[in-house]
This record gives structure tokens, C-alpha cells and sequence, in this order.
């Protein structure tokens, strides 16, 4: 691929968000090395009232789904998160620039699985250590790459809403 085809790939689609995807992948690979080289494994520090810096380890997938595992899942959900990757990368070059939420969307959500998949790869484990509680009830522990993958989702949601309103009124002048 020449240059210019390169460049005009970039320009043209969703790829144009891949520094939003870098962006994101460097915040949360910052914050879990300040948390695993700073607290101690379940050390907490308490923030406020309802939230506390908890350093955790999760082997599973969301919710520490498949945690109690023997190890393969270390595996499974690596290669998952790769395949996630690889489609979530795809998706941004195949996206017109227009639909600028949509290549949001992919670039956050390719952050985060990028984000945990470095950590699988290096660990075999995900470092979580955002831990929100209320009322002696723990929510499961989380870090930045599940935030953006969770804001990209939503995104993705809203925005399928919002096209789908553009689409019926552009079909409704159409029509008229």
C-alpha cells in the first residue's frame, strides 16, 4: 500500500480515532502500573465514602466470570480479546469519517481490549483497582480499559438510536 492510500485510509474512515485508542490504552496501562508498583495485592485506600482504590487481580472475565478456573480461561479470553481487536480494527477502516460516534465508539472499545489483553499476555491476569461500594456491598472491582470499553458500548447504543432517527427522517423527506 502506498503512502497516499495510506494516508487517505486514515483521513477517510474511523481510523482517524486511533489516537483517541492510544490515548486510552495509555492511561489505563499508567494507572495499573501505579497501582501494582505502589499498593501492595488487596491493599485498599478508601477515596471516599463509596469508592476506594482496591488493588485486585482478576483471572476471569467481567464480574471475575470464570475466575475459579484451572488457567485455561487465561487463554481463552486473550484470544477472544485479540479476535475482539482485530474486529474493532477492521470496523474503524471499513467506517466512513461521517460517522464520527460510531469510529468513537470502536476506538474506545479497541482501547480497553487492547489495555486488558496487555495485561493477560504479560500477567495472566487483569489488574482492577476501581472498587465502588454501598452499604457493605462491593461492586466488582474495574480499571480504565473496562470504563472505556463500557463508555464505547453505551456510545455504540446511542448512537444506533440516533442514526436509526436520521435514517427514518431522511426516508420521511424522501417520501414527502
Amino acid at each position: 500500500m502506498r503512502l497516499t492510500q495510506l494516508k487517505k485510509l486514515f483521513n477517510d474512515t474511523g481510523l482517524r480515532w486511533l489516537w483517541l485508542t492510544l490515548l486510552c490504552l495509555i492511561m489505563d496501562q499508567v494507572s495499573k502500573y501505579w497501582v501494582a508498583s505502589t499498593f501492595d495485592y488487596r491493599e485498599t485506600l478508601s477515596v471516599l465514602p463509596f469508592f476506594n482504590l482496591t488493588y485486585v487481580h482478576n483471572t476471569g472475565a467481567a464480574f471475575s466470570f470464570l475466575a475459579d478456573q484451572g488457567g485455561w480461561q487465561r487463554w481463552f479470553f486473550t484470544a477472544i480479546a485479540a479476535i475482539a481487536s482485530l474486529v474493532f480494527l477492521v470496523w474503524m477502516a471499513k467506517t466512513p469519517k461521517k460517522q464520527r460516534l460510531l469510529s468513537i465508539s470502536f476506538a474506545l472499545i479497541l482501547s480497553g481490549a487492547v489495555g486488558n489483553l496487555i495485561d493477560r499476555v504479560l500477567f495472566g491476569y487483569v489488574i482492577d483497582f476501581l472498587d465502588f461500594h454501598w452499604a457493605g456491598y462491593h461492586f466488582a472491582a474495574f480499571n480504565v480499559a473496562d470504563s472505556v470499553i463500557f463508555i464505547g458500548a453505551a456510545l455504540m447504543i446511542f448512537e444506533s438510536f440516533t442514526n436509526k432517527e436520521e435514517q427514518k427522517n431522511k426516508t420521511t423527506k424522501i417520501e414527502s
